[in-house]
């Protein structure tokens, strides 16, 4: 017998230099992110610093009261605005929780759908057909809010004997769960759609029907991509501006009405900073304050939907 042995190609000078120069892009394209991730989060932090020299953070935290013009002159009444940001998340609580409970169950059925029951001639209509509303811009959506909705859900209040005013934190939640369906319905049926077959192969084998299949086996198998589908909307939902402009208007108001106006903190910020102004002004700077506070949200957001996707990961995988 003949041993034969195999010599390694070696390696071109040029293949080397290629590989090495591919390696630094990749090296600084990482860095930069990183970079420019801390650059942002240090210029929004040192902005809020300077807000809460002015402000007292309790004030800013756990006020009830939002109204930050502040006056021209020393002399004028009212010469040191009002900060209190509660108004605030309680408006962005308020829509986006309104947005989830009419986007989550309509995504998330619909994902179901076209993964376990619909042909694929049903499938492939359906959803580019959903996905169609991902691409509409948020200026369209605010103009369907307050030309169609608000109007319809104030002609059904007066049938029903309910104030709702024209601009309300329900027409502004409705638009902005249909534009975040697409979100939740796209991510949960491509997550569905890679549960492993033998998952559901084993469950038929041990008499399971197709329902209790996909309630018992495959849904907590997907459940961790689900959780970080939802929480993106979420994320989605707590960032949105032009929806809230256009149909739930301006007004800080403190309440957990749904018929009624209220604001929320992304579009404070814009109101904030919209034309010149000195960034020497609490005012101004409050808009860095509530940068932060939404930073700190989604951060919170993200630290909880890794923790969800590690504990189901363990238990799955």
């Amino acid at each position: 017998m003949h041993s034969c042995t195999l010599k390694a190609k070696p390696v071109s000078p040029f293949k080397r230099i290629l590989e090495g120069g591919m390696l630094a892009v990749m090296w600084t394209s990482a860095l930069a992110s990183i970079l420019v991730t801390l650059a942002i989060v240090g210029s929004v932090l040192f902005e809020a610093l300077r807000f809460f020299q002015v402000v007292p953070l309790d004030d800013f935290l756990f006020g009830l009261h939002w109204s930050p013009q502040t006056a021209l002159r020393d002399d004028q009444a009212g010469a040191s605005g009002t900060f209190g940001a509660v108004p605030l998340f309680v408006g962005s609580l308020l829509i986006t929780l309104l947005a989830i409970l009419i986007a989550l169950p309509i995504g998330l059925f619909a994902a179901i759908y076209m993964a376990e029951y619909a042909s694929r001639r049903v499938r492939n209509l359906a959803k580019p057909a959903l996905e169609i509303l991902a691409g509409i811009p948020t200026v369209v959506y605010g103009y369907f809010a307050i030309i169609l909705l608000a109007p319809l859900l104030r002609d059904l209040g007066n049938m029903l004997g309910i104030q709702i005013a024209a601009e309300s934190a329900l027409a502004a939640g409705i638009a902005m769960g249909i534009m975040i369906i697409p979100l939740i319905s796209s991510l949960s049926d491509d997550i569905i759609t890679a549960v492993p077959r033998n998952l559901r192969d084993a469950s038929y084998a041990l008499g399971a029907t197709q329902s209790e299949t996909i309630k018992q086996v495959v849904l907590p198998a997907a459940l961790p991509g689900i959780m970080g589908a939802i929480l993106l909307a979420i994320s989605r939902a707590i960032g949105e501006t032009m929806i809230v402009v256009m149909a739930a208007g301006l007004a800080a108001n403190l309440t957990f009405n749904p018929f009624e106006a209220v604001t929320t903190v992304t579009v404070q910020i814009v109101s904030l900073l919209v034309g010149d102004q000195e960034f020497d002004s609490p005012k101004t700077l409050a808009a860095f304050a509530l940068g932060l506070a939404l930073f700190c949200v989604t951060l919170i957001l993200n630290v909880i939907a890794l923790v969800i996707v590690k504990k189901y990961r363990e238990k799955y995988e």
